[in-house]
Formats: C-alpha cells, structure tokens, sequence
C-alpha cells in the first residue's frame, strides 16, 4: 500500500463533519445555496470584534528587524506573560509566563500535550459525545483511546469514569462549553470529578491529567459563568484557541496552560516547548501572538449566537424534537426521531436540511445541528423540520 496502513484505517473513520459539509456544497450546486439548510459545520460566522481589526492594524503596519523572525519557541515571552496575568486573575493561581506555551491553535496545542505525556500504550478517556478529532490525537502519540459515556444530560458520570481508569490511564479529555452538546460542566461535577482523578491516581500510584479543551469558553449562554476546571484539580493542562471567541479560526492562534499547582509542571513545560519545535509546529504564528496578547478579555458579541440558540430551540420544540438546552458553544444535539440516526440524517437531505448524525460522535440516537448559521437560515429551515415531523407522525 502507498500510504500508512495505520492512517488508511483511521481514514475510514474520518469525520461525518466533512462528509455532511461536502455532501452540503454538492447539494447547493444541484439545488442553489438559498435552498439548502446547512447546520453541518461549526464555523463561526460572527465577524471578529472591532478592536481586532483596529489592534491587526497596529501590529501588521510595524517595521523593523525580528518582527516576523523566529522567536522562543514557546512564544513571546511578553505574550506569555499577558496570558499567565488573565488565568492568574481568573482563578487566584500564581501563574507566570513559564506555564504558558503558544499553540497553533487548540489543535494543535492538543498534539503537542499528547506527545508530550503519551507513551505508546498508555490510556486516554474520552467522554462521548465527543469531538471525534480527540481520537485521531491520542492515537497520533501512540496511545489508546477509552470511551466513556455520559450521563442522559451529557454531563461527566464520575462512576463510570472511575470504572473505566486502569493502570495505564494517563489523561482524561474534557470539552466544556461542550462540541457536540453545548453542555456546560458545572462547577459541582468538576469538583467531583477531580476528587476521583486524585483517588484515582493515588490508588494507581501515579498522575492522571485533567486536560480541558476550551475554544468555546467565552461563548456562554443565560449570563452563566464558566467554571474553570484549573480551580478543582491540581493536575490540569488547558488547551484553547481565539478560533471561537474572537472568530479567528483560520489563523491557528491558541496556547497550552499548565496548571502551577501541577508538581511536574517544569518537566512539563520543558517537553511540550520540545515537542512544539520536533512536531514541526516551531512556534505559534508571531503576528498573531502580538495581536491576542493586546485583546485579553476581548470577544465577540453572544447576542448572536444567544439568539439563534433561542430560535432553533423554541422552533424545534413545537415540532416533537427532544434535546438538553444549550448554555453554550453553537451546538445542539437533540435526539433522533428515528432510532439510526443515519438514516434520520438522510431524510433530512431528502428537504433539504443538513445535520450531522450522532453516530461521528459517538453518540447514536442523536444528531448535530450547528447554528452558527444566519438567523434567516434557522428561520426558513424550520418549516422543512415540519415537513420531516409530519412524514414522521411527530406532529
């Protein structure tokens, strides 16, 4: 075979995200794109806020030698220490620059903190539904994927979890605000699932980490404050990016946070800026760290995303469609009226309507809906639900 036997297997359990976004544009070209409904992609559509383009002007009009050169290959030690002063702010942990690593995106800030802990064999839960690249990023490093359903509310069932941890668990994967739920953990069931990782670990004799995916952390719903998980586990290590909360995600700019508390964190810190260099990362891109370390606390208007939220909620409702309100992220993931949500999906592109079915995120029974989509599109795709309701005797 010309390429990796490996990657040719875990192409064959690629992503129904693309699947249904490409099956989408074919159907805009049949159809045209005003009669297509496409809820497939979480692709933020909310232009960036005003103070990015005012402050990305500023940096991309400077000049001088060094500017857009290599630089540590954490990142910008002034970067670095801007971010460290917002998580120390946030949650009274003494972090300093040194516990920061500037990323190429969450993305690629997950690969790094893979390589850096995974030795080959060694065990990572995922709590389904889940965001189907974690797998691909464990299995990237050598390790093993281990899944572990959540509760009928989407929330971590710490019971569960505790079952599945053998000796060769080394991480557990978190995503709050939550791709595919729009779940948000609150404060209680993080507590209760750091106190389990600390039982957990000393019962193994050895560290578990907490690391918490979190793009969509600025992107909060009914005035609700995000509850950091850094707060209820000493072994925690964040990954997140601008790509939500500032709607940048094509420029790739995140970091790695590593809790102070962590007593390994140098030796941490030390592999993960290694591993940023031999991933062929080399560091994260120099513009756009110079622009995210001016626009700390900044992020784009909820109102949006809060009121389209509100709109598929209350339009899907009336028609017999059962789901957990979101309190975050732009995500819903309401149950399939017919039990193969394959086959749900397939009826939906029969009017027009493009969700993503439950089974890419290990979550059958149910499908995705991405409404970062303009409200007109909600809208007009509610009358198409309708008509799949009624064929399905819904309503």
């Amino acid at each position: 075979m010309t390429i990796s036997t490996f990657i040719a297997d875990e192409m064959t359990r690629g992503s129904w995200i693309r699947k249904m976004f490409e099956e989408g544009i074919r159907m805009k070209r049949e159809l045209g794109a005003d009669n297509v409904f496409d809820f497939s992609l979480g692709n933020p559509d909310v232009a960036p806020p005003d103070e990015f383009q005012r402050v990305l002007s500023e940096e991309a009009a400077k000049t001088g030698a060094g500017l857009h050169g290599y630089m540590p290959n954490a990142g910008y030690d002034e970067c670095r220490r801007v971010v460290a002063g917002t998580y120390a702010a946030e949650t009274g942990l003494q972090f300093t620059p040194n516990d920061i690593i500037m990323s190429c995106g969450a993305g690629g800030g997950m690969n790094v903190v893979m390589k850096t802990l995974l030795d080959a064999g060694d065990e990572v839960v995922l709590l389904t539904p889940y965001f189907v690249e974690y797998g691909f990023y464990v299995t990237n490093h050598g390790g093993k994927p281990v899944f572990v359903p959540t509760d009928d509310r989407f929330l971590p069932d710490v019971d569960r979890i505790e079952a599945a941890i053998t000796p060769k668990t080394k991480a557990i994967i978190i995503n709050s605000p939550n791709n595919p739920t729009g779940v948000v953990y609150p404060a209680e069931s993080l507590k209760s699932l750091g106190e389990m990782l600390a039982r957990a670990g000393a019962k193994h004799n050895r560290v578990i980490y907490l690391l918490s995916d979190e793009p969509y952390r600025a992107l909060l719903f009914d005035g609700i404050v995000f509850p950091s998980p850094l707060t209820a586990y000493e072994h925690t290590i964040v990954v997140t990016s601008s790509s939500k909360d500032l709607s940048l995600a094509g420029e790739r700019i995140g970091h790695i946070a590593i809790s102070p508390l962590t007593p390994h964190k140098a030796d941490i810190t030390a592999a993960a800026t290694f591993c940023t260099r031999t991933l062929g990362f080399l560091n994260a891109n120099a513009l756009m760290q110079r622009v995210v370390s001016r626009l700390q606390g900044v992020k784009v208007s909820m109102e949006p995303y809060q009121r389209r939220r509100d709109l598929i909620c209350n339009g899907l409702a009336p028609l017999g469609f059962s789901f957990v309100k979101p309190r975050g992220a732009f995500y819903l993931f309401p149950k399939s009226p017919l039990e193969d949500d394959v086959e749900f999906a397939a009826l939906m592109r029969k009017y027009h309507v493009i969700v993503v079915p439950g089974v890419g995120f290990r979550g059958p029974g149910h499908f995705r809906i991405s409404y970062a989509v303009p409200d007109s599109t909600i809208k007009r795709s509610l009358e198409h639900f309708g008509e799949a309701a009624r064929e399905l005797r819904m309503i």
